[in-house]
């Protein structure tokens, strides 16, 4: 049904409606869609854009097709035809992904997920970064998907550190090559630092820390180098620690320690992307400009222009 516009009658005295999705007044006022529901944990800010381009947001009712639209929170925001709640505070927690769980809402495949074996009392999480289906170790999860991003940024620097089992020989040439950085299927990884820990027969312990943190990374680096990866476990992702955190446990970062281990991060927010320097306005050139650049000096007059015949 569309909306129809009537006169007001004399009789009936009714109060003109906002539009349900015209954005505030002001527009310094209220929050960017993406963020505001990235910040609810549905999801990161660049999927969120995604989910409004399909089409999958309405505010008030109406469904949104392009993410440069802000929010108060005072709206009725709605994401699959599920209503979100607006941010609640920034919670972090600790959870020790055992190996052969993916991570990942769901899985074609019928594959079993973390979302599948994490505790109900959970809110809404969403992950930092991901693991592999084998791949053990610290995972952190959060209800701020701004907080996950700024997690995730290679710029921000927050080390991955690993416990890798390898098969086979570890030498100094390998170890400087990772240092170096490798390239492997036109993907080029940043400096890798490899350490042996201790050799066992014919797998051997490596130390790992890397700050990118792509798909794969450890396992493919080290396999460039002729070290195949048959174990691998993560152990901190920036200030914070696996320990001695149970394979399947989740445990809470206190708001205490969260504050001070990321304390420029939640105040300032994730940086903003690098926006191109702008253009310097276009300025014309003086007359006497025009002339130095055509070799004409004052008390001249310019050649006249001859047709080629």
């Amino acid at each position: 049904m569309t909306d129809r516009r009537e006169t007001p009658r004399p009789a009936r005295r009714t109060t003109p409606k906002r539009p349900q999705s015209s954005p505030p007044a002001d527009w310094s006022e209220g929050e960017r869609i993406a963020k505001w529901l990235a910040r609810s944990g549905v999801a990161s800010r660049r999927e969120c854009e995604t989910l409004i381009e399909r089409g999958k947001v309405t505010v008030n009712g109406r469904v949104l097709k392009s993410p440069a639209f802000k929010v108060t929170g005072d709206e009725t925001i709605q994401v699959n035809g599920k209503r979100v709640r607006p941010p609640e505070a920034t919670r972090l927690w600790r959870y020790h992904k055992p190996s052969g769980l993916i991570t990942t809402t769901t899985d074609p495949a019928g594959r079993r997920t973390i979302f599948d074996e994490l505790p109900k009392h959970l809110p809404r999480t969403v992950t930092v970064g991901r693991l592999d289906l084998t791949t053990e170790g610290l995972l952190l999860l959060t209800n701020d998907g701004e907080l996950a991003r700024a997690l995730e940024l290679p710029r921000n620097e927050f080390k991955r550190q690993y416990r890798a089992r390898a098969h086979g020989r570890v030498t100094a040439d390998k170890l400087e090559t990772l240092k170096a950085g490798v390239t492997v299927d036109r993907v080029t990884y940043a400096p890798i630092i490899a350490e042996l820990e201790r050799e066992t027969g014919a797998n051997n312990w490596l130390h790992v820390e890397l700050s990118e943190g792509k798909k794969r990374e450890v396992r493919r680096a080290l396999e460039a180098v002729d070290l195949e990866v048959n174990r691998l476990i993560r152990t901190h992702y920036g200030p914070f620690e696996l320990g001695d955190l149970k394979p399947g446990a989740v445990e809470e970062v206190l708001p205490s320690d969260l504050k001070r281990l990321l304390g420029t991060v939640l105040k300032d927010g994730p940086p903003r992307p690098s926006k191109p320097r702008p253009k310097p306005p276009f300025k014309r050139a003086s007359n006497t400009e025009h002339d130095a650049e055509r070799g004409l000096h004052k008390g001249t007059k310019p050649r006249k222009a001859t047709r080629r015949k």
